[in-house]
Order: structure tokens, then sequence, then C-alpha cells
């Protein structure tokens, strides 16, 4: 653990989930294998055998970029955007409006699924059960993790993700709504989080303390300095 900045009274935490309280990037590979495997079955009513189609993001790429040209505010919600994605690129195979929207849907709920099928650290859960004696403990994320289905929904006090009117980090939409939902000033929110740009330099917009955690080095290089830069998350155990 580092100290780049002062430390006013901490009076309540908050945490970016991916690849902060667990690494994201195994459950996300297994997930993007699983899905083309999904569509070719669900969809094979609509692909000729002579012509067979790989379902791989390469596929449904276009589609979501077409959707972000005509709606950006979708940019701000993952699983709307997915949704629309897979709405778009199952109709154009054929399907009708309808057939399109069920099936994206029942794709949807498959994504979710597999990409909250993962395992917890003990340390991260033990990490959050004790914090919450000393201070609230709020979840900020871009993602769209089932914390019910991962088992830490009960750990918080509040979760924000982004999507439905807040716009997702580096902005600072939910960094205000937790400094509101908790009645406690962000001066006094210290933010935990792996992204150097969403998590570091949005709360840092947002008037939080920052700490940054660089062990699964997949968040983007710091641009401000962070309070605190920890290489593992079990040091926050050594603030109280």
């Amino acid at each position: 653990m580092k100290f780049y900045r002062k430390i006013s009274p901490i009076k309540a935490i908050s945490f970016d989930l991916d690849d902060t309280l667990y690494s994201n990037r195994p459950v996300m590979v297994a997930t993007e294998k699983a899905m083309p495997v999904f569509f070719a079955e669900q969809l094979s009513s609509f692909v000729s055998v002579d012509e067979p189609i790989t379902f791989d993001s390469r596929y449904w790429w276009p589609f979501r970029t077409e959707i972000l040209s005509k709606t950006k505010a979708l940019i701000h919600d993952v699983t709307a955007l997915r949704l629309a994605t897979y709405q778009a690129g199952i109709q154009s195979l054929g399907a009708s409006e309808t057939q399109a929207k069920q099936l994206a849907e029942q794709a949807m709920a498959f994504f979710l699924a597999k990409r909250s099928e993962f395992d917890v650290p003990q340390s991260s859960i033990d990490l959050l059960t004790r914090l919450r004696k000393h201070v609230p403990v709020v979840a900020v994320s871009n993602g769209n993790v089932d914390t019910k289905a991962i088992g830490i929904h009960h750990l918080f006090d509040h979760i924000f993700h982004a999507g439905n009117g807040l716009a997702k980090k580096p902005d600072t939409d939910m960094f205000f709504a937790a400094s509101e939902a908790l009645s406690i000033p962000c001066q006094h929110i210290l933010h935990v989080g792996d992204c150097g740009h969403a998590d570091i330099l949005g709360a840092h917009r947002a008037g939080m303390q920052t700490a940054w955690l660089s062990c699964y080095d997949v968040g983007k290089p710091i641009q401000v300095l962070p309070h605190i830069e920890l290489d593992a998350v079990s040091q926050l155990n050594l603030l109280f």
C-alpha cells in the first residue's frame, strides 16, 4: 500500500466490482465462448446449412455500431445495448420483430447468468463483511454482474449500475448518487477501483478520495494521482 495524498476521515467506502473485488476476465472469456454455441442452437432455423454463421463478436459488432450511431445514450447501459444488438442481429436473419425480441431476451438472460457464474474470493467477502462494521459500503459499477447470483448483494448498503438514467463512470452520476443515498459528502467517501480512467478520474471529479488497485492489470492507466495505491484489495483492512 502506498499513500500519495493526505487522507481525510473516511466515513464510507465505494467499490467498483469487476476486476476490483474479483478477476472478471476468466468468466467473460468463458461467456464469450458460450454465446456463439447458444446462438447456433437457438437460431439454427434462420441459418442455411450451406452458409453457416459464427455468432461471435465479429457478427454482432456492426449491429452494435449502428445502434450506437442512432442512440448514443445506450453507451451508458451495457445490458440495454447488448439486448438491442442481439435483437437487430437476429431480425436481420429474417426473424419477425416479435421473434427477434423474444430470442434476444432469452439470449440476454443466458448471457447474464453465464457472466455471473463464478465465485468471489473469500478474502473479498471477508473484507466487505469487516468493513461494514466500521463504515457503510456501496458498489458503483459500469457492468451488469448479478450481485445476488455471486453472493455479495447483501454486503452492500447500496448498489449502483450504469443505465436507467445514470451515466457510466467516469461521469460523476453514480458517485453523486452514492453520496446522496448515504447522506455523506463525497470528500469523506473512499472509492476503490482498478481503472485509472473510469474509477480514479471519475471519483476524483466527484470530489471523492480514491484507492487504485492495479493487481489485475486490465484497467486503464491513472490520469490523476490517487490517494492510495493498493497491491491487493485486502490491504484496505489496514485503514480500520
